[in-house]
């Protein structure tokens, strides 16, 4: 028969307590053990490590998928048409348009490094192929004057919209193709200045 007190009931300690209890391995001593961090299981590491993996497999077939069959124009990535058609406006105006209309509207795109990278050059490629057949300065020389001042009221009427330019096109890459309201005004009296009365 024991005598003398009674034990301490036994209580269940979390994992954190356990890895708080535990002094940190030597280094070199192959240990994975980091008392900052909680321990993961066994199974959920395999399968953080097989998330990793696939992701970087997806990635990389990504780059060499064929997306043109889905209606994406991928070849004119990095290129630029030789069609160019001389700025008629001041040069104020065409600082302006130069910072936010023309990637998108001229044949004169500045196409960064990650406009080479998919899926992000899939949407580049998409959004210059639509922005140029939608108005594309650069070919105002095929265009007589009526054809051109209906264009630029158009490009007004989607400027006062707040339409162009797009917010996905600002954001987060081209912060300075914000139009300030003095842009407006000096685009708007470029644009609107040959509209008939």
């Amino acid at each position: 028969m024991r005598t003398g007190p009674a034990p301490a009931p036994l209580r269940r300690r979390n994992v954190t307590e356990h890895a708080l209890d535990r002094e940190p391995a030597p280094p070199n001593q192959g240990s994975r053990y980091h008392p900052c961090m909680p321990l993961l299981s066994p199974k959920l590491t395999k399968l953080l490590k097989r998330g990793v993996l696939a992701a970087i497999v997806g990635f990389g077939l990504l780059q060499l998928f064929p997306v043109k069959h889905f209606g994406i124009p991928t070849e004119e990535i990095g290129t630029n048409p030789p069609e160019r058609f001389p700025f008629d406006g001041p040069p104020e105006v065409e600082r302006i348009m130069r910072r936010a209309c023309f990637d998108c509207h001229t044949n004169e795109t500045r196409w960064p490094l990650y406009a080479r990278i998919a899926p992000g050059s899939w949407l580049m490629a998409r959004d210059v192929h639509k922005g140029r057949n939608h108005l594309n300065l650069s070919k105002w020389g095929d265009a007589d004057e009526d054809e051109r001042q209906t264009d630029r009221e158009n490009a007004w009427d989607q400027i006062q919209s707040g339409e162009m330019p797009p917010w996905f096109y600002i954001l987060p890459m081209h912060p300075d193709a914000k139009l300030s309201p003095e842009d407006k005004a000096l685009l708007k009296s470029y644009l609107m200045g040959k509209a008939k009365k």
